[in-house]
C-alpha cells in the first residue's frame, strides 16, 4: 500500500489503534466514489504525517461488527485517536483535505503542525482541458475529450454526479425502460468517464480559477495548467432569503427529499413551491410521510401536468395556494414552524411541521469567476453555438448555461458540443 499506511482487520484494533498514541482510522468499501476520492488525499497526507501519527486503512465490509460498534454507517469515516480515546471530528463522503488536516494538526499540536506544514510542496499540472464541474454536462465532456486522448481533469467541490445524484428517479433518461435512480445514473456516468482515462479532483476546495491564464489551485497546493477550460459548475437551490432559513439548513429545512425524506417517515411535511422539482419532490416525500402541505405563491402549479393530477390525486397532500413564507422557527427536535402570509389578505399564520422542503428553482454557480464571463439578466453564462464564451478558450456546458431548457439530456448534448469544438481546437 502507498503511502506510511497500514491495513489491517479487525482484530488488529487493539493493537494498532488504541494502544498507540496518535492514529487516525479510514474506514473504506469498495465501489465506493468517496473512498476513491479519499484514498489519494489519505495517502499524500500520511506521507506528511506519517512519522507522528499511525495512519490505518480497514475494509468496512469485513469488519461489519467493529464498524457497528464505532456507529460507523457509511463509507469512507475516518476516526481520530488520542491514546485510545476517539477525538476530533468523525468525517465521512466527500472528505475535504482541509477537514482532515485540521485534526491531524490537533493530534499533533500546533508546533509540531507548523513544522510538518512546511512539508507540504506546491505541485503544477499540466494539462489539455480542465472541466469544471462533474455533473452530466461535465462528466460527458470529459468522455468525449478522453476518447479523443486529451489528457483531462474534472475538478469538483463535491462527488461526480452533479444534483442529478440527489435525484430520487429519473425516468425520461433515453437508454434505461425501467426508471433509474439518480445516484446510479450520475455512476455510471463517473465510471465511464474513469474507464476511458479522465482524472478527477473529487472534493477539493477550489482555491482560485484564473481564466486568463487557464490555471486552477485546488486543495491549497496544487496549480493545474490548462489549455482550455469548460465550466459545467451548473446550479444551486435558489435561497428564500427567509428569516431562519440560513440558521436551520440542514436543521429542520432540506433541499433534498432524496437525501433526508426518510426521516420524515410518518411525520408532516410542508413543501415550499410549485414547479416540478417541488411536486415531483413532495409525491417522493409522500411516500414517507403522513402528511404534506405544499406553499405556493400563485394560485396554480407550474408543474407538467402529469404530475399535478398525482398530487391533487395524493389524499396526504394539501396545497396552500397564493401563500408565502415569511419566517422559519425551530421549536425542537423534528419540531418546526413557518410562519406564511396570504398574499391576497396579508393576513399571517403559523404551520406547525416536523420537517421543511425548499424547491423554488436555482441559480448559477459562477461566483468563482467574478464578472470576466459574459452572462444574461439572470446570472446565467452565455455562449456561442459551440458552447464558446465571451472569453477565448473558455467554454461553458450544462445548467450554468443560459438557455430555456435545464435537463440531464440537455446537460448532455452541451457536455458532447463543448468537448467536440475543444478538441477540435486543439488538433
Amino acid at each position: 500500500m502507498a503511502g506510511k499506511i497500514k491495513e489491517i482487520k479487525a482484530e488488529e484494533y487493539q493493537t494498532e489503534v488504541l494502544n498507540k498514541e496518535l492514529a487516525v482510522v479510514d474506514f473504506y468499501s469498495t465501489e465506493c466514489p468517496p473512498c476513491e476520492a479519499l484514498a489519494s488525499k489519505y495517502e499524500a497526507l500520511s506521507q506528511i504525517y506519517g512519522d507522528d501519527i499511525h495512519f490505518i486503512k480497514i475494509f468496512r465490509q469485513g469488519s461489519r461488527e467493529l464498524a457497528e460498534k464505532l456507529d460507523v454507517t457509511g463509507s469512507p469515516t475516518l476516526l481520530f485517536y488520542k491514546n485510545g480515546e476517539l477525538t476530533g471530528d468523525k468525517l465521512s463522503g466527500g472528505v475535504l483535505r482541509s477537514d482532515i488536516m485540521r485534526n491531524l494538526d490537533e493530534l499533533v499540536g500546533s508546533v509540531k503542525a507548523a513544522e510538518l506544514h512546511k512539508k507540504i510542496k506546491p505541485v503544477e499540472t499540466e494539462t489539455d482541458v480542465v472541466i469544471l464541474g462533474g455533473g452530466p454536462a461535465g462528466l460527458t465532456a470529459g468522455i468525449y475529450l478522453a476518447q479523443a486522448h486529451l489528457k483531462t481533469i474534472i475538478v469538483d467541490p463535491a462527488l461526480p454526479g452533479g444534483y442529478v445524484a440527489t435525484t430520487h428517479m429519473v425516468s425520461n433518461y433515453p437508454g434505461f425502460i425501467d426508471p433509474q435512480p439518480g445516484f446510479m445514473l450520475s455512476h455510471f456516468m463517473g465510471e465511464q468517464a474513469k474507464a476511458n482515462g479522465v482524472e478527477f479532483r473529487a472534493a477539493v476546495e477550489v482555491n482560485n480559477v484564473d481564466l486568463d491564464c487557464k490555471c486552477v489551485k485546488v486543495d491549497g497546493f496544487e496549480t493545474i495548467k490548462a489549455r482550455k477550460i469548460i465550466v459545467a459548475t451548473g446550479s444551486k437551490p435558489r435561497p428564500l432569503g427567509v428569516p431562519g432559513e440560513v440558521e436551520y439548513r440542514g436543521n429542520g429545512i432540506s433541499y433534498c427529499a432524496t437525501c433526508d425524506a426518510k426521516y420524515f417517515d410518518n411525520k408532516e411535511v410542508i413543501v415550499i413551491g410549485g414547479g416540478n422539482s417541488a411536486i415531483e419532490e413532495a409525491l417522493f416525500i409522500a411516500k414517507f410521510a403522513s402528511k404534506i402541505t405544499i406553499v405556493h405563491q400563485f394560485d396554480h402549479l407550474q408543474a407538467n401536468k402529469e404530475a399535478q393530477e398525482k398530487v391533487f390525486n395524493n389524499p396526504k397532500i394539501n396545497i396552500l395556494f397564493e401563500h408565502e413564507p415569511r419566517e422559519f422557527k425551530k421549536n425542537g427536535t423534528m419540531d418546526m414552524s413557518v410562519m406564511v402570509e396570504e398574499l391576497k389578505t396579508g393576513k399571517k399564520k403559523e404551520l406547525k411541521t416536523n420537517g421543511i422542503f425548499v424547491f423554488v428553482g436555482f441559480i448559477p454557480n459562477i461566483e468563482t469567476f467574478g464578472d470576466k464571463l459574459k452572462v444574461d439578466q439572470w446570472g446565467y453564462i452565455e455562449t456561442d453555438l459551440e458552447m464558446r464564451t465571451n472569453l477565448d478558450g473558455i467554454y461553458a456546458a450544462g445548467d450554468v448555461v443560459s438557455k430555456r431548457y435545464r435537463q440531464i439530456t440537455t446537460a448532455v448534448s452541451d457536455g458532447t458540443i463543448a468537448a467536440i469544438a475543444a478538441g477540435k481546437e486543439l488538433e
